[in-house]
């Protein structure tokens, strides 16, 4: 067992990291020690307890802690926590690497050290000037914090901050200041910290020679965290800003997560109860949580979210980058994803990779990466993966020998193997279309001309919402994105098409695209797109048998009131045919032979997502109880009306071969 002593130095340092950004004390711990078992320690409690013991010991024999307040350019100071190797002289000259988190460099006090200092053990005894600093208007730093605080691109005073200005203005001071370091700088975090390390990239410190956003926020409306392509992530949004929203109006080292008190481990029932979300405010947060006060403001992707997308800002980076991000992230896998495309697009000629591997979110630290939900990888994935994330930030913070990293290297679901490329998506991929049939068919053939009118609909209730998982939680859920569909594909309202038992392999690498043609009987409606592995009749999985299984391989919502615009809000004419169109999310994915390729469209992934009330009103937050009706939906398949889903399809080995 691990001991509760144990435990709190072990959550104040994930705090800190930012690796548990979002996570409750079960989770931690259960990441942590995973964490550990990768890094050969064990399995057993007693082992964990002994790894976490002896890898605080190591530090706190190893290690040097100061404190300091960093000054900035308009005055204010940001509290910084320095671990220096015992034995960094004139002589011997460490480079610093960097991690600014909203989460707290707990814990706070000069004897007082945490128990993990890099992303593994590894780095600790190599030798490193850890720097872990609370970021602006957070815990001990002084100024006021803004989420996803607006990059300024042109500063013309020193009233002008943002987060690149913030880290610029700290890496300076670091690196006149702190005593032996050898001038080079890295910069990594995860999720939020992710964020930060995109944003302290642009106009790149001298510096700053390596960063590597994990799992990096990029735009809270689009496509991270909050929302997905305009739908509100409730059971997220609702639990993180109820802890994480709270004002800290002083600086302060006392700040502790707090999870809602639900009383019921049943969320489902919980949101289903709360109502219309106009009474989040009226039952719970009294108006108490100001960025939920600026969500249920601005509904549309109006300029306070538009300023928030940090991508079109990611320019003049000098650093050589590793964005890394996870298949199975349930909260950033669009982030990774675009800030890879648009450091590339914006800063030709740097060193830019893309990683993406079999993983939840953070996963790649804190799991050993065999599995995800229903779906098995059959080896520990992140043996392969730390070693190289050492070896980029020794290579450019140390004089390393130079890593073998392609431009992107990309674990293959399906399959269960790493792939290099040289470009991502692959350049000999190819655009294809899946098509929607009569009857559940589902294949590559558009449908014929006999097939007009044809049409497929069910009735969504917001009263009986679609659930997203079977788990009975109160977290959001990070396994639902590998789960058996089956619960779901059985219900009345969920739509299913599946081709034929394939005969050889189909292999889809990059981006999909659905193109739906629909009719509602209501004003407004959500569609849900989701992509599945369909196994054999019986296939075994061990001493499980998971025939039939329906394994989610990508799911992505779409509320279709954005269809001309996700700052136009649109009505549906009830019973017209419209066209609907979105992007969802990467996959890279085998779907070997013998399975089939599955797509279900429904209207509710609850409470994942909120409930589309169905009826248009101008802020769904705002909406009231008689505003939640019934409606038919329907999901056209004929000639001129052809429901697809886009992919791109990477040549198979054995077709490749094919005389």
């Amino acid at each position: 067992m691990i001991r509760p002593s144990m435990l709190a130095l072990l959550l104040a340092t994930l705090f800190a990291t930012g690796l548990t950004a979002q996570a409750g004390a079960a989770n931690a711990t259960t990441a942590t020690a995973a964490s550990i078992a990768v890094q050969g320690q064990g399995n057993s409690s007693d082992d964990l307890t002994s790894a976490l013991k002896q890898r605080a010991e190591f530090i706190r024999e190893h290690y040097s802690k100061f404190e300091y307040r960093i000054p900035v350019r308009d005055g204010k100071t940001l509290f910084t926590a320095v671990y220096m190797p015992l034995d960094a002289s004139a002589r011997k000259t460490y480079p610093m690497l960097l991690v600014r988190t909203p989460y707290s460099v707990a814990p706070y006090g000069a004897d007082n050290y945490k128990t993990q200092l890099g992303p593994t053990a590894e780095y600790e005894k190599e030798g490193y000037i850890f720097v872990f600093q609370d970021v602006r208007g957070t815990n001990m730093s002084e100024g006021e914090f803004v989420n996803m605080r607006p990059h300024i691109d042109v500063k013309k005073s020193s009233a002008d901050i943002d987060e690149s200005s913030d880290t610029y203005d700290s890496i300076d001071w670091l690196v006149k200041h702190i005593p032996h370091n050898n001038g080079k700088v890295g910069q990594w975090g995860i999720s939020y910290p992710g964020f930060y390390t995109s944003a302290g990239a642009i106009d790149s410190h001298p510096a700053l020679k390596a960063v590597s956003p994990q799992a990096p926020i990029a735009d809270w409306f689009r496509g991270d965290d909050m929302h997905r392509n305009g739908a509100f992530n409730l059971q997220m949004g609702f639990g993180f800003f109820y802890n994480f929203g709270q004002p800290r109006p002083q600086p302060t080292d006392q700040r502790g997560w707090k999870d809602f008190p639900f009383g019921t481990p049943d969320s489902y029932q919980f949101f289903l109860d709360l109502g219309p979300l106009s009474n989040v405010n009226r039952l719970h947060f009294k108006n108490g949580i100001p960025f939920w006060n600026d969500i249920i403001a601005h509904p549309d992707y109006d300029q306070f979210w538009q300023s928030r997308n940090l991508l079109p800002h990611l320019k003049n980076i000098k650093a050589a980058v590793l964005t890394v991000g996870g298949w199975y992230d349930t909260e950033d896998l669009y982030g990774p994803l675009q800030t890879y495309r648009a450091i590339e697009k914006q800063n030709p000629g740097i060193r830019n990779t893309l990683v993406v591997g079999p993983w939840t979110h953070g996963g790649w630290t804190r799991t050993d990466g065999d599995r995800v939900g229903d779906a098995g990888f059959g080896y520990k994935t992140v043996k392969n993966y730390q070693p190289v994330e050492l070896a980029f930030f020794r290579h450019y913070l140390k004089d390393g020998e130079q890593p073998v990293l392609p431009e992107a290297w990309m674990f293959e679901t399906g399959a269960n193997r790493w792939r290099s490329f040289d470009s991502w998506p692959p350049k000999d991929s190819r655009e294809q279309t899946l098509y929607f049939h009569a009857n559940g068919r589902l294949n590559f053939t558009p449908p014929a001309a006999g097939e007009d009118g044809g049409f497929d609909e069910y009735i969504s209730d917001p009263q009986k919402p679609v659930p997203y998982t079977t788990e009975i939680m109160t977290r959001w859920s990070k396994e639902y994105i590998a789960a058996d569909q089956r619960f779901a594909s059985r219900r009345p309202d969920v739509l299913s098409w599946q081709s034929e038992v394939l005969d050889k392999d189909v292999t889809l690498a990059g981006p999909l695209q659905a193109s739906l043609f629909v009719s509602t009987s209501g004003t407004d409606a959500d569609f849900v797109v989701k992509l599945i592995d369909l196994n054999p009749p019986d296939l075994k999985d061990g001493s499980v048998n998971r025939g039939n299984q329906q394994t989610l391989v990508r799911g992505e919502p779409f509320r279709a009131r954005y269809r001309e615009g996700f700052d136009k809000p649109t009505a549906f004419v009830p019973g017209a045919v419209t066209p609907v169109q979105f992007a969802i999310n990467d996959v890279f994915h085998t779907f070997q032979r013998g399975h089939r390729i599955m797509v279900q469209v429904q209207s509710s992934w609850f409470p994942f997502i909120d409930r589309n009330p169905q009826t248009f009103v101008p802020n769904i937050f705002e909406a009231k109880d008689s505003d939640f009706v019934k409606a038919t939906q329907r999901v056209y398949h004929s000639s001129g009306q052809a429901s697809a889903l886009k992919v791109r399809v990477l040549p198979s080995p054995d077709a490749a071969a094919a005389p």
